[in-house]
């Protein structure tokens, strides 16, 4: 429906039914309150005025989760998240809310509900260990949130442990890996790979990276996480993939799409999960991300200089992980920062900008 499309901050969920028709629910996107009738009915605008004015309001009392949801999403907290992590953050609420969103904030002040919170993520875990992990973390900052504010008693899933344990901090690319998905990368993602091999950014980061940005000694950039203004340190190997960029072409983003322009994130995840595929990496468990880049970037940044604490205040890892990687992996990485100058120049030779 092309109504639909013009509903600014109303969140519309198709559900078909069993017989071929399709209900159309309404919400109120940020205070996720269920909006009744169709959009240009009095039902339908009384509602939106109601939830836009509810969301201006300051939640001093609350009745139940969902009303601690829409006030922890209206909060100083909430807004000094970044975008990113409010969009994740605000699917997993949905998932809270759709569940748990009737609850009165009375039970909270029973042990009880803790059991029937983990009941609830574990029947999740059996198929998504790492969402049921994800939605009663959100759940429990919610709580907490509250229990600062007086609007409820306890936070009874304080200290739950995630069921999900994979260590990622452990799985990094290593040399095959980095050789192997350089072979079928073309120049951007090739630049992306650079950069994100030699200076632990994260995706989001590298891709808003621009020109003026670099000095030609090091990067410096504001982290759109953790809004940290960090200073990182070039490799040899990456200034010689920076320094070999003609002057001409260093304007606007260092990572460019196939026309020049910006990188989108979608068409850069879509680009980037092809040449993956293409290069016959590592697939299920071990599958690698674009993320994992990092912590083979605390090996490059380690041989660079940098030493353990710099390396974690750059990349964003703990001081144990970064100890714990360095001790494992360094010597596996070796060749990553041997033999880099010398790759690049093979391809320039045969691959000239």
């Amino acid at each position: 429906m092309k109504q639909q499309t013009l509903l600014h901050g109303v969140h519309v969920v198709k559900r078909p039914h069993a017989d071929g028709s399709v209900a159309v629910h309404y919400y109120h996107r940020k205070t996720r309150m269920k909006l009744p009738g169709m959009p240009g009915s009095a039902e339908f605008a009384a509602a939106l005025r109601a939830a836009e004015e509810a969301m201006r309001r300051p939640v001093t009392v609350a009745t139940n989760v969902s009303a601690l949801i829409r006030g922890y999403c209206a909060s100083a907290e909430w807004k000094r998240l970044a975008e990113s992590t409010r969009a994740n953050e605000r699917l997993v609420l949905k998932a809270v809310e759709d569940k748990w969103g009737t609850l009165p904030v009375a039970v909270f002040r029973s042990k009880k509900i803790r059991a029937r919170v983990i009941e609830w993520r574990d029947e999740i875990a059996e198929k998504h260990p790492r969402a049921a992990d994800a939605r009663v973390g959100a759940f429990a900052r919610v709580l907490a949130w509250a229990l600062d504010r007086g609007l409820v008693d306890d936070n009874p899933l304080a200290g739950i442990k995630n069921v999900y344990r994979s260590e990622r901090a452990d799985l990094i690319w290593l040399p095959e890996h980095v050789a192997a998905m350089s072979k079928v990368c073309g120049p951007e993602l090739r630049m992306a790979l650079a950069l994100a091999l030699h200076t632990g950014q994260r995706q989001a980061d590298i891709l808003k990276l621009r020109w003026d940005q670099y000095d030609g000694r090091a990067i410096r950039l504001k982290q759109g996480k953790t809004k940290r203004n960090v200073y990182v340190p070039c490799t040899k190997a990456l200034k010689t993939v920076l320094d070999a960029v003609p002057e001409e072409k260093r304007t606007g983003t260092v990572v460019k799409n196939s026309l020049g322009g910006v990188y989108l994130k979608r068409s850069f995840i879509a680009m980037w999960s092809r040449a993956y595929k293409k290069a016959g990496l590592p697939t299920g468990e071990e599958q690698l991300h674009f993320h994992d880049l990092r912590g083979t970037a605390v090996t490059m940044l380690s041989r660079a200089g940098c030493l353990p604490q710099e390396i974690a205040t750059i990349t964003g890892h703990s001081l144990v992980s970064v100890n714990r990687i360095l001790e494992v992996y360094l010597s596996r990485t070796a060749e990553l920062a041997e033999s880099a100058i010398e790759k690049l120049d093979a391809f320039q030779e045969t691959n000239p900008t």
